[in-house]
């Protein structure tokens, strides 16, 4: 069964577009990256997965559930961390997180009591005292206390500091190891890339591909590095070209030929040719539709 399945899910504010067609399904028990810069339309497709909007037309299941239909059973299934935090003022971290269990009608304070040590977390500040930094971290607690099977992230790390976001990754590898399923929605693709099995590239509410982590970075592009050069070579299919120190790189798609011809009659003392990382794959999904 599919922890998340939607089909031509849209969602339009008026006549401004939310989403469009978004055709997603996530495996239950899969690490899910959900890529895409601000404003492309993640929070959206997360919101109506939770029941917090309605979409125009298409569809949505979370756990095999109709979200139009079933919110409160599937909400209990989840924890959700939105992008930004908001907590009443006045409370105790400890009392909003008993508020945080009351409300999945469950006794989380043995769990939460590890996440609070594990992510250095004073519970007995009041959440006006806290940075934005450790409002997050209640955010987290809220989330992961319950031990849902399902995790909806939306830009978690964003606030945490980098020790706090290694431990955070390290308590979210546990619970999917245990079965649980992680849908993580970011633009850090550093993140992505090292936690995440597969992942869906979203631009202007509408995915461009869904695979693998690893094979998203098999598109035949190339990262040509020349050390010592003099010029640019003559090459149609070179991008992203940037001159850094003593070294010129740019991004290549085209043939292994034409790129050994160029050079062969380039100006320079040594070249390496790689792999693209992850960011430079995602700048490829994007341009690629531009073209």
């Amino acid at each position: 069964m599919d922890a998340i399945k939607t089909n031509s899910l849209t969602k339009y504010y008026g006549k401004v577009r939310g989403i469009a067609d978004v055709d997603l399904a996530v495996a239950e028990g899969d690490f899910f990256g959900f890529i895409g810069p601000n404003g492309a339309g993640k929070s959206t497709t997360i919101r109506i997965l939770l029941g917090l909007i309605s979409p125009t037309s298409g569809s949505a299941h979370v756990l095999g559930m109709d979200v139009s239909q079933r919110r409160t059973e599937i909400l209990s299934e989840v924890g959700y961390l939105p992008s930004e935090t908001n907590f009443y003022h006045g409370m105790r971290v400890s009392e909003i997180l008993t508020l945080s269990a009351k409300l999945h009608k469950k006794d989380c304070k043995q769990e939460a009591s590890t996440l609070c040590e594990r992510l250095s977390l004073d519970t007995t500040r009041k959440i006006e005292e806290l940075s934005f930094g450790n409002r997050k971290k209640v955010g987290i607690v809220c989330a992961l206390q319950h031990k849902p099977r399902l995790y909806i992230l939306d830009e978690p790390t964003s606030g945490l500091d980098p020790l706090m976001q290694k431990e955070f990754y390290t308590i979210l590898q546990e619970r999917n190891e245990a079965g649980a399923t992680v849908f993580l929605s970011s633009h850090v693709l550093s993140e992505v890339g090292r936690y995440c099995k597969r992942a869906a590239v979203i631009r202007e509410g509408r995915l461009l591909v869904t695979d693998m982590v690893d094979r998203l970075s098999h598109t035949g592009i190339k990262r040509v590095t020349l050390r010592g050069a003099t010029a640019m070579p003559a090459l149609e299919s070179a991008r992203d070209i940037k001159i850094e120190q003593d070294a010129l790189t740019f991004l290549y798609g085209g043939g292994t030929k034409e790129l050994l011809a160029a050079l062969s009659n380039a100006d320079f003392e040594d070249f390496t040719v790689t792999d693209p990382d992850l960011e430079e794959v995602f700048m490829h999904y994007y341009t690629k539709e531009d073209a």
